[in-house]
């Protein structure tokens, strides 16, 4: 779907297409509409990214479960994740 926002109204608003896109999902993540990962992707912005704008703004961050396998699989990804028996490696002098 696509909704089209005549330009006089973002430039009324001062706002950008992302300014937007950042309000309508921190609007729907606060109604409880949509979960962090949905937020986050119709802002277009990392999950750690959104989450600092919303503590700047005073929203509660919620962290589910859809967040924690996210962050799961991206650390695998980046290869970062280690099993529980090879975490105190990373520490040892």
């Amino acid at each position: 779907m696509n909704i089209t926002i005549p330009d006089e109204i973002l430039t009324s608003a001062k706002m950008s297409e992302d300014d937007i896109k950042l309000e309508l999902a921190i609007l729907l993540y606060q109604q409880k509409k949509i979960s962090t990962g949905q937020a986050r992707r119709l802002a277009g912005m990392h999950l750690i990214q959104f989450q600092k704008e919303m503590s700047k703004r005073g929203v509660c961050v919620n962290y589910d479960v859809e967040d924690f396998q996210a962050d799961i699989e991206t650390l695998k990804r980046l290869g970062e994740y280690r099993s529980r028996g090879s975490r105190g490696d990373r520490f040892s002098n």
